[in-house]
């Protein structure tokens, strides 16, 4: 970039072709802030501005995240007229949802007129990628039942969202649907079944959608390993990623060797862990990320090695260490380690301190040691400080139909009749002889 930059710099006229490549350049490369600069000096030479500078401005604001910044690229769009524009459409969409506006990325959605497949990816893909499953999920459901036919890309964000969902059913009514419409091929959606079987608990339908793929990519490769780390097949995920690099040939990125530490991690395979990220970087010159660095600890930690993992996080630069610190303290509250948890603790506080779960961490470690006072205390502070701790929930699938339960809220229309049922459990686990373990009934079903 610098030498395009020099190459722009000496241009004595430059064409809006010349800006928008220069501004396209910086975008891909992350210098978005560069970006905007050369966009403003763009408008104090009164250049006339075309939607590619839209498209590559908007494609910024995606990596930045930022809404203010979306919402101000947007009014500069609409000021211009470049909102009709499709290409700039699909991309506002998911720039809003980038910035978890889902509500603003759908509101454009639906004012297309006449969508095209890329729409419809676009907003499947930002439910899928922002927590929503069951939106995109019946989102896709409604794009079927028009005459677009559904691509790989859609089918893979949809299938994202079903692999959240965890739903076995759901997974095999999506694979009858890809055999049916002739995807079962596509190297991306074959990659997203991996994934997705995997996250709903089937990892041997998982292994035979992959051993079915011809032509594996290291997207494929990588989807098998994680799927194994996440079963906890420390043994397979190694002897694959062996496979892959040595009789296949294949170069690894980071983002496998973040499986292969989750899978150690799991596995508690220590020595192998502490090999594969020293692999990683003298082998084929890997940085460690976030990722690496605190998979490697929670492997240390899992094992009782907490003076090693201590050390490995005060070697790690400090953008590493305000993530590495949680998965220590949870390790200390497993090993009973309370003065270096009360360490840990300290440091979280001081690197992040507007996150409630760090003190439901250390209010968790006191519990444990039946330090009740300290729990209750660490808790308060929660209170005291204006932080909102997010409450448990869970999920359950019956009938197809999905039902979701949050600790404290009672909205359920069944909920009567889930108390009663509990009542009646219990009343025969008192029967049995089993008193002291019956199920206690209380507001935070």
């Amino acid at each position: 970039m610098e030498e395009a930059r020099k190459v722009f710099d000496l241009m004595d006229e430059k064409s809006i072709i010349s800006w928008t490549t220069i501004m396209g350049g910086y975008v891909k490369v992350g210098h978005v802030a560069e970006a905007f600069n050369l966009f403003n000096q763009m408008q104090h030479q009164s250049i006339d501005i075309d939607f590619i500078v839209f498209l590559n401005l908007i494609s910024g604001c995606i990596q930045v995240g930022d809404l203010l910044l979306a919402s101000s690229v947007h009014a500069f769009v609409l000021k211009c007229g470049c909102d009709k524009e499709e290409s700039i459409e699909n991309l506002l969409i998911t720039l809003y949802a980038k910035c978890s506006d889902l509500a603003s990325a759908r509101r454009i959605f639906d004012l297309i007129i006449e969508k095209t497949i890329f729409s419809w990816t676009s907003m499947i893909a930002g439910y899928a990628h922002s927590d929503h499953p069951l939106e995109a999920l019946n989102l896709f459901r409604r794009l079927v039942r028009t005459d677009i036919r559904p691509d790989g890309p859609t089918v893979a964000a949809v299938l994202s969202a079903c692999a959240d969902l965890g739903s076995i059913s759901i997974a095999q009514e999506m694979e009858d649907y890809i055999s049916l419409n002739g995807l079962e091929f596509d190297l991306q959606v074959q990659t997203s079944l991996i994934h997705m079987y995997s996250k709903c608990g089937s990892i041997k339908k998982a292994k035979e959608i992959f051993e079915k793929v011809a032509d594996k990519d290291l997207t494929v490769w990588s989807s098998m390993i994680n799927s194994y780390a996440i079963h906890g097949m420390g043994k397979e995920a190694i002897d694959l990623f062996r496979k892959m690099t040595t009789t296949e040939g294949i170069i690894p990125d980071a983002v496998v060797y973040t499986s292969v530490l989750l899978a150690c991690s799991h596995a508690g395979l220590v020595e192998d862990g502490l090999k594969y990220f020293r692999s990683m970087q003298k082998d084929f010159r890997i940085t460690p990320t976030i990722e690496h660095y605190t998979c490697l600890v929670d492997l240390l930690g899992r094992v009782g090695r907490l003076d090693l993992a201590l050390d490995m996080i005060q070697e790690m630069p400090l953008e590493a260490q305000a993530q590495a610190w949680a998965p220590l303290l949870s390790s200390c509250r497993i090993h009973g380690n309370v003065e270096l948890g009360e360490l840990a603790a300290v440091k979280l506080l001081e690197l992040s301190p507007g996150s409630s779960g760090n003190y439901v961490l250390m209010a968790n470690l006191y519990t444990s040691l039946g330090k009740w006072k300290e729990a209750h205390a660490t808790r308060k502070l929660i209170d005291g400080k204006g932080l909102v701790k997010e409450c448990g929930w869970s999920q359950v699938e019956i009938s197809g139909i999905f039902h979701t339960f949050a600790a404290g809220n009672q909205s359920h229309v069944q909920l009567a009749t889930i108390y009663k049922m509990l009542e009646d459990l219990n009343f025969t686990l008192q029967e049995g002889s089993y008193a002291g373990q019956a199920v206690m009934v209380n507001n935070d079903l």
